[in-house]
């Protein structure tokens, strides 16, 4: 391992530590050092780094340093992907036992896919899990989902992105994309026809909170040869109903338009 990796390495394992120190009591910059077996300066940058992302925050009065609300965003962002994996799972399980293909179910992570959960249908041959790893979002059915219902404004955002060419049917022209994004809203579901690898095609469909908002997508996924083209649109509705189900055990409420007389 390179100097610069040790670290750098070195740093985060210093900064956790800092965290961890805090969670107990209130602390200066001098005490976080010996506590650490560092430097003062060492200590301060590491604070003003963690200060910086809002995860610690200085007291006025006392010049000492605690945990900050930062720590909540991120608490709360990971309790509502344990919470939507919980509630998700046993239409998970419903919706592989129906298609008998890999269903997953996914959030928006930064500028990529990330695969939270994953049930193996009864046909899939599938023996690599996907939980945890990272797709793109402009080759998989799941992003294209997640990249549909985003605001216009980070929807752009990553558009702009490199796109990467991951077999010779990948979608890489934005205006194609875009129109692509608009059906998907329109018709409730994204699929892609051997996008992300070849001789793979996929089906997804939104999940919202109860607030309305889009917070995931699940997917169905299986070998061209047996999910066809042909049977997207009834995979799709398949899908969509299970969406529709987990976005219900998650508190939503769909709001019908009143007919007028």
């Amino acid at each position: 391992m390179r100097n610069t990796e040790v670290s750098g390495v070195q740093s985060v394992a210093r900064a956790i530590a800092i965290l961890e120190e805090l969670a107990g009591e209130e602390l200066g910059v001098t005490e976080l050092g010996r506590r650490l077996g560092v430097h003062k300066a060492t200590a301060s940058r590491l604070v003003s780094t963690l200060k910086e992302r809002g995860l610690v925050e200085r007291d006025p009065s006392t010049d000492k340093f605690r945990l900050g609300v930062g720590l909540i965003r991120l608490a709360g962002a990971a309790m509502a992907g344990l919470d939507l994996v919980h509630l998700a799972r046993p239409v998970l399980e419903d919706l592989a036992e129906t298609t008998r293909e890999t269903v997953n179910l996914a959030l928006l992570d930064g500028d990529s896919v990330m695969h939270v959960d994953q049930i193996a249908g009864t046909r899939s041959v599938v023996s690599v899990s996907w939980v945890g790893r990272r797709t793109p979002v402009h080759c998989t059915s799941n992003g294209k989902v997640l990249l549909a219902f985003l605001d216009e404004a980070e929807r752009e955002r990553l558009l702009a992105l490199p796109m990467e060419r991951r077999t010779s049917s990948t979608v890489v022209d934005r205006a194609e994309l875009r129109a692509q994004l608009a059906e998907v809203v329109r018709r409730g579901y994204a699929f892609t026809v051997e996008e992300l690898e070849e001789g793979l095609n996929a089906v997804a469909a939104p999940i919202r909170g109860a607030d309305g908002g889009v917070v995931a997508a699940v997917s169905a996924a299986g070998p061209a040869f047996r999910l066809r083209r042909s049977d997207i649109p009834r995979v799709g509705r398949i899908v969509m109903d299970a969406a529709g189900a987990i976005s219900r055990r998650m508190g939503y409420v769909e709001r019908r338009q009143s007919v007028g007389r």
